[in-house]
């Protein structure tokens, strides 16, 4: 097993990296460890903090979340949408001093579609890669996909360095080489992990501070404290009880935005009593959301029933969630032989606030004759038992992408990669599937508004709310910009 201490005389040794005693690290709290270090096997908002900062992608957002330059310096759609044209920039090498270049861009993409990994649904459209010279690269896809620059501004637009990857095989995923503005470092597993300027970046004047530091705390109220004691520079979570209390002469600024993503729960439709689809209606029925919002989250989100927030073209009055009904889910449990009642096992992740979500839907749904008793598990955990369909319930949310292909489909497709519900309905199927080669947003709209309508009849997923992004940031922090996708920037900030 490798070491801190290794890594960080090697990466030493390759940039002759000496830092002074008044070198400038920024300490960011993150509320999960970080799994894998890949971005091919990441499925976890502590991942892509910690990737952004290690590995550039082909493109990237901006602050109005539109889609711009990063690797690519330019790019050509065919009129067919099939043909995608990058043109790269040529003054990038990896981390490592490999050259980033075309071959290095069909070596990820190749590698993003294998079957291992995570990133396979997102590439499997790409039909041919052809290398035109060292800074250009033609991609053609096998069908129109709408989503394909969006989803280049994310994981499956990110470069690994392609001897890295070569050189540590299966141990890659602790040995992570990018163009990025910080190398990795090491770190100590559930305790920090620690990135290193890249001193031959390709921004130029970037990156700002010499090191980054991502401390892990998952409790909120304990990274809050370190935000005020100036332990740690920005928090990736803040505390909702201390949104209406703000402190006299605090040295924190609170940054609350409107996220894209939602949070929920999953039914494991495979097992009984949720292979009934009554069942699963009458629980949605069930849920005060608005009770939820106000209780837990301080009014810090906006109630939802759907993936859709309203930043995305894709909303629509299917994101209303239904006002609580115990009548009528009591005559749905009944046509679904369940008038007595039943127990089911939600698990939940280990934050106080979704403990207390799992508390109020106990309550919730006791008066229908269903009991819910809670477990607690690790991120990790919960995804793993999402794959292996190890589960009665899990609650499980998702940061949210700019193009509502990315919030939908893997959840609810057929065999998705993201589907713990294990559903699988071939209608549902055709329709999002159309909506992805649609590449006319107003017709897309429509078909996800079909999508919906499948979606509020089988109920694999309870949308509770599109969580607003909630940082702390130390007033002595500098550069800090935030971008709609809610992952934090590193390059810029200083203090």
């Amino acid at each position: 097993m490798r070491t801190p201490f290794p890594r960080l005389l090697l990466a030493t040794l390759l940039t002759g990296i000496s830092w002074s005693a008044s070198a400038t690290t920024i300490n960011i709290s993150l509320d999960n460890d970080p799994g894998k270090l890949d971005p091919t096997q990441s499925s976890m908002i502590a991942e892509r903090m910690v990737y952004q900062s290690i590995f550039d992608k082909l493109l990237d957002l901006n602050e109005q979340g539109a889609i711009v330059p990063m690797l690519a310096e330019r790019w050509t759609v065919s009129d067919d949408q099939k043909t995608y044209t990058l043109f790269l920039r040529k003054d990038v090498k990896f981390q490592d001093g490999t050259p980033f270049n075309a071959r290095a861009v069909e070596f990820n993409l190749l590698r993003g579609q294998e079957k291992s990994s995570l990133r396979r649904n997102d590439l499997k459209t790409i039909r041919q890669i052809t290398v035109v010279d060292d800074a250009t690269v033609r991609i053609e896809l096998s069908t129109p996909f709408a989503p394909f620059l969006s989803i280049l501004t994310d994981r499956a637009g990110m470069m690994s360095s392609p001897e890295a990857v070569k050189k540590y095989g299966e141990d890659y995923v602790n040995n992570p080489v990018g163009t990025g503005p910080f190398i990795y470092k090491g770190r100590l597993k559930g305790a920090s992990l620690t990135l290193d300027k890249n001193p031959n970046y390709w921004q130029a004047g970037l990156p700002k501070a010499d090191q980054v530091v991502y401390k892990i705390m998952s409790d909120v109220n304990v990274a809050f404290n370190n935000l005020r004691s100036g332990q740690v520079d920005i928090t990736n979570r803040f505390p909702y009880k201390e949104l209406s209390n703000p402190l006299a002469n605090a040295k924190y600024l609170v940054i609350n935005k409107p996220s894209l993503g939602f949070r929920g729960f999953y039914f494991n439709t495979t097992r009984a009593p949720f292979d009934r689809k009554e069942v699963r209606q009458a629980i949605d029925l069930l849920i005060n959301r608005d009770a939820i919002a106000k209780v837990v989250y301080n009014g810090a989100v906006a109630v939802g029933h759907s993936p859709f927030s309203k930043a995305h073209f894709a909303n629509d009055a299917t994101d209303i969630p239904p006002k609580p009904d115990l009548a009528k889910a009591k005559a749905l449990l009944k046509s679904a032989g369940k008038e007595a009642g039943f127990s089911f096992r939600l698990t939940l992740p280990t934050t106080p606030e979704e403990l207390q979500v799992g508390q109020m839907i106990q309550g919730m749904l006791r008066p229908a004759g269903i009991t819910v008793s809670l477990e607690k598990a690790e991120l990790a955990a919960q995804i793993e038992a999402g794959k292996a369909g190890t589960f009665d319930a899990v609650m499980i949310g998702w940061s949210g992408r700019p193009d509502p292909d990315q919030n939908i489909y893997d959840f609810t497709v057929s065999n998705g990669s993201l589907n713990y519900s294990h559903l699988a309905n071939p209608e549902l199927d055709a329709v999002l599937l159309q909506a992805r080669v649609e590449g006319n947003e107003a017709k897309r709209k429509v078909l996800y508004s079909q999508v919906m309508q499948i979606l509020v009849n089988e109920v694999p997923y309870v949308y509770l709310n599109h969580d607003n992004v909630l940082f702390g940031v130390s007033k002595a922090v500098t550069g800090f910009r935030f971008v709609p996708d809610g992952v934090i920037r590193t390059a810029t900030l200083d203090k």
